[in-house]
């Protein structure tokens, strides 16, 4: 997960608002970011955002406090939802299914938060890190290693695990996402997790 901001007013919490106006509020902004980021290699303009979202500029910087902050808002939104999933929400994502399952469950969801918002996702990557990336980073890593360790304890899970979740952060995603071809990058990151996780015969 991408950057932070020293600029950023308290560190942004991932949204878990319940109303039908704040989430319709979210798809908006979320939207907004993602056309402006679209429009030109640099990172999306609040003003472009604003614009786009139907506010005020000054109505973004005031809740946000800069491009980042909104950014990051944006990015720790889906992040942290992914986070409770794996924790807490139902099999096989969630407790409850072989480790396996449970691998193939994550990858499959966090490849699908990522190409969803690609715009975001790549705006992201070009500001520093969310003030909460480091926390993020940990769970990941921990998750698929203690995951990877039970299905394939032969392997270094620690190293291994880095290198399957690595490529997701390289050009490769939105290079497919932006050609249409997200549906052959679930099923091509699928087939490298299966690679791991079923051990060769002997």
């Amino acid at each position: 997960m991408p950057e932070a901001d020293c600029g950023t007013p308290a560190t942004i919490q991932p949204s878990r608002a319940g109303s039908s106006s704040s989430a319709i509020a979210s798809v908006r902004l979320r939207s907004a970011a993602a056309q402006s980021s679209s429009i030109s290699d640099v990172s999306p303009h609040m003003e472009r955002i604003a614009a786009a979202a139907g506010v005020a500029k000054g109505t973004l910087f005031h809740r946000f406090g800069s491009r980042a902050g909104l950014l990051h808002e944006l990015i720790a939104e889906g992040a942290f939802g992914l986070m409770d999933a794996v924790r807490s929400g139902p099999p096989p994502l969630g407790p409850g299914a072989p480790a396996g399952e449970r691998l193939l469950a994550y990858f499959d969801a966090m490849t699908r938060l990522i190409a969803d918002d690609i715009e975001i996702s790549v705006a992201y990557r070009a500001i520093p890190p969310h003030p909460r990336a480091e926390e993020l980073h940990l769970f990941w890593a921990a998750h698929i290693t203690a995951l990877l360790h039970e299905v394939r304890p032969d392997l270094d899970a620690e190293v291994v695990g880095g290198l399957l979740l690595a490529p997701l952060g390289g050009e490769v995603v939105p290079h497919l996402v932006r050609a249409g071809q997200t549906d052959r990058l679930l099923k091509s990151v699928r087939q490298l997790v299966e690679s791991v996780i079923i051990p060769p015969r002997a």
